[in-house]
């Protein structure tokens, strides 16, 4: 028995005798587990697309494909002159899900908003008291300092006030982690003592809700019939297959165990292209694939050791064999379709000798052991993290830097990077929102260390740039503060930066309607399953 079925007859789901499939079931190969299902304490893509987009809704959202902003749970809002009060008015007849652990008595209201926002921006907000949790991304954009009050002006308006303008706010709240909760279902876990399962059964007002979870092998949904956005929700069952080996996946989707994948390896897209039973379309990606540094490490603080690592890791090759005609080098914290992009910055050449050197210069003339972690997933930005890091190895040693690969699951290695136990480590990032203060703020200032900022820099100078960039409204003044802010980045380097890569997206020519997001995200809402 395939495993399709398997999962089918487990879920309780008919099969079709005539197809590998039942009638309105979508099976998606995905590459991992999600962290959880509180979107709001991560950062991760995989409890992105499991939470946020599988089962939540933002006030504001972005279409499907596009980096256009429309309407949400919130139908329409109003900003003052001054850019510090946003007014949202909010949609009615919206439902919560009714699931085996919570059933709503009322419909959305600002009672949800302010619920779910007060959480991110308040440490003291009582529901904090009864499950304390960390909001990375929250922290990261600035909107847990930046937000002073989110209040309930009538039950289908709320309204946010700001100490500083921010020309991104739209955008931030757009992204999973803003996804709105329900305060009555907080409400009733805080009575039982289980304010901690929020986490673990998720309640939500998005196009599917929770069946059955079991780490690392499966998540089932099925639709949720009273969706407000009608018509939108095409298929009956959707099943995340996961499924971390990416040839694995393939052999899944060719052997139509699966329907869709996630990141393909570059080596199977030309067999891909040319499989009758498949079609594959691609995008330009809105990535970076890098080297983090973790600039607290006594060795790595000095910058001279940066350089030289970075010196010595041959770029060329790496883009030639990992990405495999999928890559091109990157020489800034994000790619060149971000307006603001500095053209004038160039990676250092490689050169083996000069790297010695600067070593030797800062007081390693023998090199040194250090740890290089890889990721053990593939992601859009690092198709091959164990190649990648065998090959920064063999470079490195060729300095006399003797490093030590690690690696984790992929949860607990994002945890433990973030905790700063690395010396040095693969990792990526794909846009959240088409804004250089999702790069440079997110992954690089001083408030987000401890976040998404793996190196830890927190340079007076870089920060003094993003932070003045993100409290503008000119653009133009915003574009010449985030080219400064390359430049310090690329004269302090706490990343090597390898590569932006091509998104390939493979399914079975049976789906329809599946566009590739801008921001690596896979929603399938509007996705159906064809004959």
């Amino acid at each position: 028995m395939d495993l399709s079925k398997k999962l089918l007859l487990a879920a309780g789901f008919t099969l079709a005798a005539s197809s590998s499939f039942a009638a309105g079931t979508l099976i998606y190969c995905s590459e991992g587990s999600p962290e959880g299902f509180d979107s709001a304490q991560y950062t991760g893509g995989q409890t992105f697309d499991a939470a946020g987009h599988a089962m939540f809704n933002r006030l504001v959202e972005f279409e499907h494909g596009s980096t256009k902003i429309i309407p949400g749970l919130a139908e329409a809002w109003t900003v003052s002159p001054d850019g510090k009060e946003y007014t949202f008015k909010l949609r009615k007849g919206v439902k919560f899900h009714t699931t085996e652990w919570f059933k709503p008595t009322r419909d959305f209201t600002a009672d949800d908003v302010v619920f779910t926002f007060s959480r991110m921006i308040d440490k003291n907000y009582p529901f904090n008291k009864a499950y304390p949790a960390e909001f990375p991304y929250a922290s990261d954009t600035g909107l847990d300092a930046n937000i002073t009050a989110v209040t309930k002006v009538d039950a289908n308006t709320v309204k946010f006030t700001l100490k500083d303008p921010d020309a991104d706010l739209l955008a931030k709240i757009a992204m999973p982690f803003a996804s709105v909760l329900s305060a009555e279902f907080a409400d009733k876990l805080v009575k039982e003592g289980k304010a901690n399962m929020i986490n673990q059964q998720p309640v939500g007002t998005g196009p599917f809700i929770l069946k059955r979870y079991q780490k690392d092998a499966q998540i089932r949904y099925v639709a949720n019939k009273q969706y407000w956005r009608k018509g939108a929700v095409k298929v009956d069952n959707l099943i995340f297959a996961i499924t971390t080996d990416p040839s694995v996946r393939y052999q899944k989707m060719k052997a139509g165990e699966c329907q869709i994948m996630s990141y393909p390896k570059p080596s199977d897209l030309a067999a891909m292209k040319t499989d009758p039973a498949l079609k594959v379309i691609a995008a330009p990606g809105f990535n970076i694939g890098y080297v983090s540094y973790n600039t607290e490490k006594p060795q790595l603080a000095k910058k001279e050791v940066r350089q030289a690592l970075d010196m010595a890791i041959n770029r060329k090759a790496i883009i030639d064999a990992v990405y495999q005609g999928q890559g091109q080098e990157a020489s800034n914290p994000f790619p060149s379709s971000l307006w603001s992009y500095n053209k004038s910055l160039k990676n250092a050449p490689y050169d083996v000798a000069k790297a010695k050197a600067l070593l030797a210069k800062a007081g390693y003339p023998n090199g040194f052991d250090i740890s290089l972690w890889a990721m053990p997933v593939q992601r859009p930005y690092n198709p091959n993290a164990k190649l990648m890091a065998e090959m920064i190895q063999a470079d490195w040693a060729k300095i006399g830097v003797n490093a030590k690969i690690t690696t984790y699951e992929w949860g607990e290695y994002l945890k433990r990077m973030k905790n700063g136990e690395h010396d040095t480590g693969l990792i990526g990032w794909t846009g959240d929102y088409a804004s250089p203060d999702n790069f440079l703020g997110v992954l690089l200032t001083c408030e987000a260390v401890g976040g998404s900022n793996y190196s830890r820099y927190c340079s007076k100078e870089f920060d003094a740039l993003v932070l003045k960039a993100r409290k503008s409204t000119d653009l133009k003044e915003r574009t010449a503060l985030y080219s400064k802010a390359q430049e310090v980045f690329k004269k302090d380097l706490p990343w090597t930066t390898i590569a932006h890569s091509v998104v390939n997206q493979p399914m079975r020519k049976e789906v329809n309607g599946f566009k590739i997001s801008p921001f690596g995200d896979y929603s399938f809402e509007g996705v159906s399953v064809g004959k």
